[in-house]
């Protein structure tokens, strides 16, 4: 990679990375225990032999938290993919709907949805995206020097070309974005930038809700005995009515 280019995105992930390590901990430290019982399946937990209430949180918080970072971490790849073409390119954050992305290579054109790996979504939304793709040839026409590209920022594809657009992963994605075969592997250092120590700011916040939360838990929903009352449970999880009792924050 050019040095210089090197220096401008090392630049850009040390300013931008701090904001998903932050959005990350806000994302926990906003967490209520309800709002975790209520969108987990505690079906799941019980046919997993899960007997521990501080298991059970352990479980329910790191499937809740893993499912936003993915979220968090998303956006802000879609962010540097961005960045690095319109280094590269002059590639711009579209407006039309549906297009993150939109650049030159030479006389073709490309408009680029982003997502973060290769198995992002059902044939819906798949269907939804071709849909987006046709209303962007629309926009700026009909032509052999327009491609459309489903742009992923990890992982693998065997077959990219998919009749109406092309799938490019991982180093592809990369590469076409920015010329550079390397790319995908010359992003991933600058990642680490404070990571260590955001990560143990982090870890302390979380052992603190893994507490509270257990204890929340335990006063409401396990029998005196401390066995989990797995009805109960499952009652305000998933009961018509709403629960009569207080469920702790």
């Amino acid at each position: 990679m050019d040095r210089n280019l090197k220096r401008q995105l090392t630049a850009f992930i040390e300013e931008h990375i701090p904001h998903f390590h932050e959005k990350r901990l806000q994302s926990l430290e906003g967490l209520k225990l309800k709002a975790v019982l209520k969108r987990k399946n505690p079906y799941l937990f019980k046919a997993k032999y899960v007997e521990s209430a501080p298991d059970l949180i352990k479980q329910l918080l790191d499937a809740y938290l893993s499912s936003q970072e993915e979220t968090i971490f998303g956006d802000f790849l879609e962010s540097l993919a961005i960045e690095v073409c319109s280094r590269v390119y002059g590639g711009r954050k579209s407006t039309t709907e549906g297009i993150d992305l939109e650049f030159h290579r030479g006389e073709i054109r490309y408009i680029v949805s982003i997502k973060s790996g290769p198995n992002w979504g059902n044939s819906s939304q798949i269907k939804k995206m071709r849909e987006h793709f046709k209303q962007a040839r629309r926009i700026y026409g009909q032509s052999k020097h327009l491609i459309a590209v489903n742009g992923c920022c990890y992982g693998r594809n065997a077959k990219p070309v998919k009749g109406d657009y092309q799938k490019l992963c991982g180093q592809a994605f990369w590469e076409l974005i920015s010329g550079e075969a390397a790319m995908y592997q010359d992003i991933i250092e600058p990642l680490g930038h404070q990571a260590k120590a955001r990560n143990e700011q982090f870890l302390a916040a979380y052992a603190k809700v893994i507490n509270r939360f257990s204890a929340g838990f335990i006063a409401e929903f396990c029998q005196p005995d401390g066995a989990i009352d797995w009805p109960e449970l499952v009652a305000f999880n998933s009961s018509r009515e709403q629960p009569r009792h207080r469920v702790p924050a």
